[in-house]
């Protein structure tokens, strides 16, 4: 870690939140830099800039949806991705280390700011820290959630990553528990939320964006359905309660939500938070998320397809909406076309953000989420119409209605209301590197019995229980090599 916990402030702030300037920094000492307010704020704008670098997004991206049952790949690769798609994971994998080395970097980044700004700063610079501790806090829940053990399996025993909280370069930590890293995020979005008003736009931390932060952490903490933590599940109602009750997001009507992904985030009024890519600027083009997913005026490799068991679930309902996601590519016989005898279902989420083909800015949390969220803790405290309830907003808004609504008389062949709600989510929600953590931090096994490359091999997992090794990534090599005290996860 000690090599690559160095800040790199690349871009200054000036103006306001929604009217930046992005300028090059090469001028100014790091001691002179964090000692003014225009500093600091150009700091904060170089840490949202490690956001949307593609050691941090796109790889994270790779371990929370790669890894699923929404997706199944066409073929093989030599990128690394493979091994986070088919569960051959192995410590020396480039994903995990360029994510390790990135996080880390972002987090010292984080904790200069945070320690700059003292408890009398201006409501300005307040701001400034609450945005930087949001973002450490975001940071550290993903770290714990690839590397850590889901929260119901032993929190107190189970290692999860290095706390950081200084910018001292030869304090190295060791792993600190599960409980002890979400105990830390919750300290810091808390605290973020009392130091951060409502005024920045979507595509930086605010009050909301850390409640909707917190309403997901505390889900993650709510326990299997079968054994739930009444009071995680009612923190995580209280934080999506205080989201939706704002008034600041809405969800988007049934026609423009189709090209959800396509405007740039600031003018989504359902997005709480993105990370935004600009045209002519962050377009990474084959490199992209979607890249993968989709082929458009021959740009990207059009490989990663919608699955099966995916497909299957959306159409119980042909006017379900969600079906714009997904797009079936026909030759002109009008027969499915195919790679390696895979049916080509492309998946548009992460393409032609303002008619750009491989332009997309992540959206990390939406309004959709926060209803989703509700309705799973609801369900687990027993709360069946409460969480019936929220699933039916969502599917209205999908354009569902009269039999395609479920009551708590009938959920439609599913076994309880839970699985009404993880369903829901898993419609809603595909794509946006939610699903596999949904399953495993359930108590859930993967089934991944459905066609891709992923059940190629000697021995390949397709079912894959919560409590398999490899529900986690490995430490990366690199770190174990630098870090004697360091332990690699079995």
């Amino acid at each position: 870690m000690k090599k690559f916990i160095i800040l790199y402030v690349v871009i200054l702030f000036a103006g306001t939140a929604c009217d930046m300037e992005y300028l090059p920094y090469d001028g100014l000492p790091e001691s002179q830099l964090i000692a003014s307010d225009v500093g600091l704020k150009g700091a904060t704008i170089g840490n949202y800039n490690y956001l949307k670098d593609s050691y941090y997004q796109r790889n994270f991206h790779f371990f929370g949806e790669y890894g699923g049952d929404n997706v199944s790949l066409s073929g093989t690769t030599s990128d690394h991705l493979f091994y986070c798609y088919n569960y051959q994971h192995f410590p020396g994998m480039s994903p995990t280390q360029g994510f390790w080395e990135k996080t880390y970097q972002l987090v010292v980044g984080c904790n200069k700011v945070i320690q700059a700004i003292g408890d009398d700063a201006s409501e300005e610079m307040k701001q400034v820290k609450g945005e930087n501790l949001f973002i450490r806090a975001q940071t550290y829940f993903h770290l714990v959630n690839v590397f850590g053990r889901p929260y119901y399996q032993n929190p107190e025993t189970s290692l999860g990553i290095p706390i950081k909280l200084d910018d001292d370069v030869e304090n190295i930590p060791a792993r600190a528990t599960v409980k002890e890293v979400y105990e830390q995020v919750i300290a810091d979005l808390v605290e973020a939320e009392k130091l951060m008003g409502s005024e920045k736009a979507n595509i930086f931390a605010s009050k909301e964006v850390a409640q909707a932060l917190l309403s997901r952490v505390y889900l993650y903490m709510s326990g299997t359905p079968d054994s739930p933590v009444a009071e995680y599940a009612t923190k995580s109602i209280e934080y999506a309660n205080k989201v939706i009750s704002s008034g600041r997001y809405s969800l988007m009507a049934t026609g423009p939500y189709k090209g959800y992904f396509k405007p740039a985030p600031e003018d989504n009024v359902e997005t709480i938070f993105a990370v935004k890519h600009q045209i002519d600027v962050d377009d990474r083009g084959w490199s992209s998320l979607g890249s993968m997913y989709n082929h458009v005026e021959g740009k990207g490799f059009g490989e990663m397809y919608a699955s099966e068991p995916y497909r299957n679930l959306l159409d119980e309902f042909p006017e379900d909406a969600r079906h714009a996601f997904v797009e079936p590519q026909y030759n002109d016989d009008g027969s499915l076309q195919e790679r390696n005898g895979y049916p080509k279902y492309y998946i548009n989420k992460y393409s032609m953000q303002e008619d750009e083909p491989t332009l997309s800015s992540p959206v990390f949390i939406r309004l959709a989420e926060m209803y989703l969220n509700r309705a799973e803790a609801n369900a687990k405290l027993g709360n069946n119409g409460d969480a019936i309830d929220d699933v039916n907003e969502i599917r209205q808004r999908a354009g569902l209605s009269g039999d395609a609504l479920y009551s708590v008389d009938d959920l439609k062949g599913r076994s309880s209301v839970f699985q009404v709600v993880l369903d829901e989510r898993r419609l809603e929600l595909a794509f946006e590197a939610q699903r596999r953590f949904d399953i495993f931090r359930n108590g859930l096994t993967l089934d991944r019995n459905y066609p891709g490359t992923h059940d190629g091999g000697a021995s390949p997992l397709l079912e894959i229980p919560a409590d398999h090794p490899r529900v986690i990534f490995y430490i990366p090599e690199s770190q174990m090599n630098v870090q004697e005290n360091l332990v690699q996860n079995p």
